[in-house]
């Protein structure tokens, strides 16, 4: 008989005289004369009772099974006269597939807490929180691909290993072909060059925007920084759109509709995986998703962001003063306190940004924008791309990049330039986001931290 999955049992219309269920368990009560089991499949959040009386070939499968067994069980789907359960399975025959020695199962049915089951990441998907988590994580991709195609752009697969730095910041990842300790030049490696782990794709989809239209890029970056927070993880996956003939306020339009529909796709498709967070983790979540559904977000240059940082009373562990990069107590302040909302900030001073970002008439500052969450600040960066070559080279000179490296980008601004913008959003921290976790650590699979490279 083939297998019925959970979520469509629990959601059966009509009672089913012959039915496979197959799970682990996660709890059972033994009665005189028969026993419960409450079972689920990973499907969805809810478990299914089953009930089987104690014949001798079920008693003799009882025996083996504890909390964490995988088992199978035929019979009849039923209405159940329990409270809370519209469904129960009336077992006729019980198999064991696959047993959990209840000495060394590290997962009993109490609460557990996330330090101690990122100690197990291969076993907490079995929980309700993580099962939750990694259902949302993976319709949420889903949810980025059917955006960008109902927008009509293209999705461009962009190299993970590259010899290009996009953001200047250094903090790559080697990948070679030598020997540990080898002291061959370079010109002997794999490539002949230097390579690392990419830090983004978007100079790659950069070049696809300006051949295709609107290009997006979704998948895994690397960056090696030394950080412990929260926030930061070593691999992480990034959505990184490009829009042709654009400019800043058409990238901050996409950001803010994409933010909307994500939120507004999860509460529609996931309501069961996200109360569980509104309830367990986050009292706030619902309220928090409804104002980013329901209001415009506030858009207001970098100057006066630092204006309103510097006027206000609240007391920062960072000094605020024009020309720095805003920390994430600046950020939280702007969009938890002040317009208790999310908000872009643009216009940021250009010392602080990368090459690639198009120069303001001023001189001094470049067309970047952050857009800044609740509870987590950052979620998306983006910018209207310098696409003038000569403002573009001087400004590579200025940073001391070697412009032989970048040829080929430099190629799109010599033949056939166009104004274009684009943005990268950590998919961790819209995850984050969309169930009021607080550590990036539990929203990836298995995460990769500094000095943690386990599973």
């Amino acid at each position: 008989m083939k297998r019925t999955k959970i979520i469509d049992a629990l959601n059966a219309q009509a009672p089913v005289q012959d039915i496979r269920i197959m799970g682990w368990v996660r709890s059972k009560r033994d009665s005189k004369g028969f026993s419960f089991l409450a079972l689920n499949d990973g499907s969805c959040l809810g478990t299914i009772q089953v009930i089987v009386d104690h014949t001798p070939e079920i008693e003799a499968a009882l025996s083996r099974i504890g909390t964490g067994a995988s088992v199978a069980v035929s019979g009849e789907l039923v209405e159940s006269p329990g409270k809370g359960q519209k469904w129960e399975v009336r077992g006729k025959a019980l198999e064991v597939v696959g047993e959990a020695d209840q000495e060394t199962f590290p997962l009993q049915k109490k609460r557990h807490s996330d330090e101690f089951l990122r100690s197990i990441a291969h076993l907490r998907p079995r929980t309700n929180k993580f099962g939750a988590m990694f259902r949302m994580r993976s319709r949420l991709a889903q949810a980025v691909h059917r955006f960008f195609a109902d927008k009509g752009f293209f999705y461009v697969h962009t190299p993970i290993i590259t010899g290009s730095d996009c953001e200047g910041a250094g903090e790559m990842f080697r990948v070679t072909s030598l020997e540990a300790g080898s002291r061959e030049p370079v010109e002997n490696d794999f490539f002949g060059k230097p390579s690392n782990l990419t830090v983004s794709g978007q100079l790659s989809v950069e070049m696809f925007a300006l051949s295709l239209g609107d290009c997006y890029t979704f998948g895994p970056t690397f960056r090696a920084e030394n950080s412990n927070t929260p926030r930061h993880a070593a691999e992480f996956w990034m959505i990184e759109p490009e829009i042709c003939f654009a400019d800043l306020a058409d990238d901050m339009d996409l950001g803010e509709e994409m933010i909307k529909y994500l939120v507004g796709h999860m509460l529609d498709n996931c309501a069961e995986d996200v109360e569980l967070f509104a309830q367990w983790v986050d009292k706030s979540l619902m309220s928090t998703l409804e104002t980013i559904l329901k209001e415009p977000f506030e858009r207001l240059p970098y100057t006066e962001a630092i204006n309103i940082l510097m006027k206000t009373k609240k007391q920062f562990e960072f000094p605020v003063e024009w020309g720095m990069d805003l920390q994430t107590e600046h950020e939280r302040f702007l969009c938890e306190e002040k317009f208790k909302k999310p908000v872009y900030v643009y216009d940021y001073p250009k010392v602080i940004k990368p090459f690639y970002m198009r120069m303001n008439d001023d001189g001094k500052t470049v067309a970047a924008m952050d857009c800044l969450v609740p509870r987590i600040g950052e979620i998306i960066g983006g910018s209207q791309r310098e696409e003038r070559l000569d403002v573009l080279m001087a400004r590579m000179d200025e940073m001391g990049l070697n412009k032989e490296e970048y040829w080929w980008y430099l190629d799109s601004r010599r033949f056939g330039t166009a104004p274009h913008a684009g943005f990268g959003m950590g998919f961790e921290r819209m995850l984050m986001l969309v169930t009021g976790v607080h550590n990036i650590r539990d929203v990836i699979p298995f995460p990769r931290t500094p000095k943690s490279l386990d599973f």
